[in-house]
């Protein structure tokens, strides 16, 4: 069975990655399904992007066996494998340490919806995990991280909010492939910065009144969007 397309794929989402400077030496990763074939496409652990080839990227199943690769995958793939088991929707996984959303996650906070910007692509704040407890760090410390995910999930909508603030350490995004996940990355970033600086400008600053998030989210995403070309 041929992986070939889906590895190019997979290299090309996690060289943009480090395109857009989000990533800093190995910290951060990009994942792609092919949920016909049960597999998933994911960066090596501790390659750097400058000498990565798409013949690097390794192929595991989702209970994490590798199928093909003659690397050790990340060392997050059992977090991206517990998300594409729990979250149907999604085909693809970005994980990185990038500096706001990195700050808001050390600081344990979710970011709330301050602007527009934010609620063009997220339904209401970014939400942050619960701090993981010691049981959960003693047993699968990388399944555990996305069993914080879901569990922070269970009354939100992962379509709705395409990312997530792991409490404590950096967030996680996603979408309908690994390109579309490094899209929410960026996002993510920017919606972080512009949050941390509106903070930094009036601390009390309140969230942006709910009509206008409806209105703005759902003109880019509802059942009647009409933002954009059709």
């Amino acid at each position: 069975m041929s992986y070939t397309e889906l590895k190019r794929e997979v290299f090309e989402a996690n060289m943009e990655l480090n395109r857009r400077n989000l990533v800093v030496y190995t910290w951060g990763n990009v994942s792609q399904i092919d949920r016909s074939k049960g597999v998933i496409a994911i960066k090596p652990s501790g390659v750097a992007y400058e000498v990565m080839t798409p013949d690097d990227i390794v192929i595991v199943d989702l209970e994490n066996k590798i199928v093909e690769g003659g690397m050790r995958p990340s060392s997050d793939t059992k977090t991206h494998t517990h998300l594409y088991r729990h979250f149907d929707i999604i085909g693809g996984v970005t994980h990185t340490h990038s500096t706001y959303a990195t700050a808001w996650a050390q600081t344990q906070q979710a970011i709330p919806c301050y602007g527009t910007t934010h609620a063009d692509y997220a339904y209401g704040e970014i939400p942050c995990t619960a701090v993981m407890t010691d049981e959960q760090i003693e047993r699968d410390y990388e399944e555990e991280t996305g069993v914080q995910i879901t569990d922070c999930f269970r009354d939100r909508s992962p379509k709705e909010v395409p990312m997530v603030i792991v409490a404590g350490h950096a967030p996680f995004t996603w979408g309908k492939s690994g390109a579309d996940a490094v899209y929410h990355a960026v996002i993510l970033e920017e919606i972080a910065r512009m949050a941390y600086l509106t903070k930094t400008l009036q601390q009390n600053t309140a969230p942006l009144k709910q009509g206008i998030v409806d209105k703005h989210y759902l003109r880019k995403h509802g059942k009647n969007a009409y933002y954009g070309q059709k």
